[in-house]
């Protein structure tokens, strides 16, 4: 598949609560902030690269096109599943040139596979279904995902329904797993406490 029919979004609209209300996505990892270090694994991936973001836009637009996370209808600081629509949303707009699929991660996963999207989609090309989240060593990372632009109204109806929980929704639009296990350990390492960051810098320095 080619680039220009996959968009890459990074999830950057989180509250970083564990982090001391930090912007998990500014805060920095080996110099950078994380949003760089994820924005260069995704961006030679993808034809368009997206941030979901609600503070410090100005920052994110250095390393991808911002999107604000929230809706009017939805609110903010409603989940990734409001940022994944409000990219859909974004990407639909262009008419015929339209991505066929989203690759997604979150801003806090700064070792993501150099194959991310390739796999996901063909995972999900395999199976004939419309989505597919990254699984390594049995443990299930539902925020790393693909999926087919065109699941914009499923997923619409969802959240104007009062649900928010990606797995629930990820079952119900009939989403697959994606096997990562010959994937580095901390490939889908979430930074989310300062123990977690200072872990991410060892393995950032080898």
């Amino acid at each position: 598949m080619a680039r220009v029919d996959v968009a890459g979004l990074i999830l950057a609209g989180g509250l970083g609560s564990r982090m001391n209300g930090q912007d998990k996505g500014l805060v920095v990892l080996r110099g950078e902030p994380m949003v760089a270090h994820v924005a260069r694994c995704l961006a030679p991936q993808v034809g368009r690269l997206i941030i979901s973001a609600n503070r410090h836009a100005p920052v994110y637009a250095q390393y991808g096109e911002v999107v604000a996370d929230g809706a009017p209808e939805l609110g903010e600081w409603q989940g990734p599943l409001v940022g994944i629509a409000a990219a859909l949303s974004a990407v639909s707009v262009q008419g015929a040139a339209t991505p066929q699929w989203l690759t997604v991660t979150p801003c806090d996963t700064p070792f993501v596979p150099a194959d991310l999207a390739v796999r996901l989609i063909g995972a999900a090309r395999a199976a004939s279904a419309p989505m597919a989240y990254a699984v390594a060593q049995g443990q299930r990372h539902s925020a790393c995902m693909a999926l087919h632009t065109a699941l914009l109204p499923e997923l619409l109806a969802y959240l104007r329904g009062g649900d928010r929980k990606v797995g629930l929704w990820q079952a119900r639009a009939g989403a697959v797993e994606a096997n990562f296990d010959d994937a580095p350990p901390h490939a889908f390492m979430n930074v989310n406490t300062p123990e977690d960051l200072a872990l991410a810098e060892r393995y950032a320095s080898q």
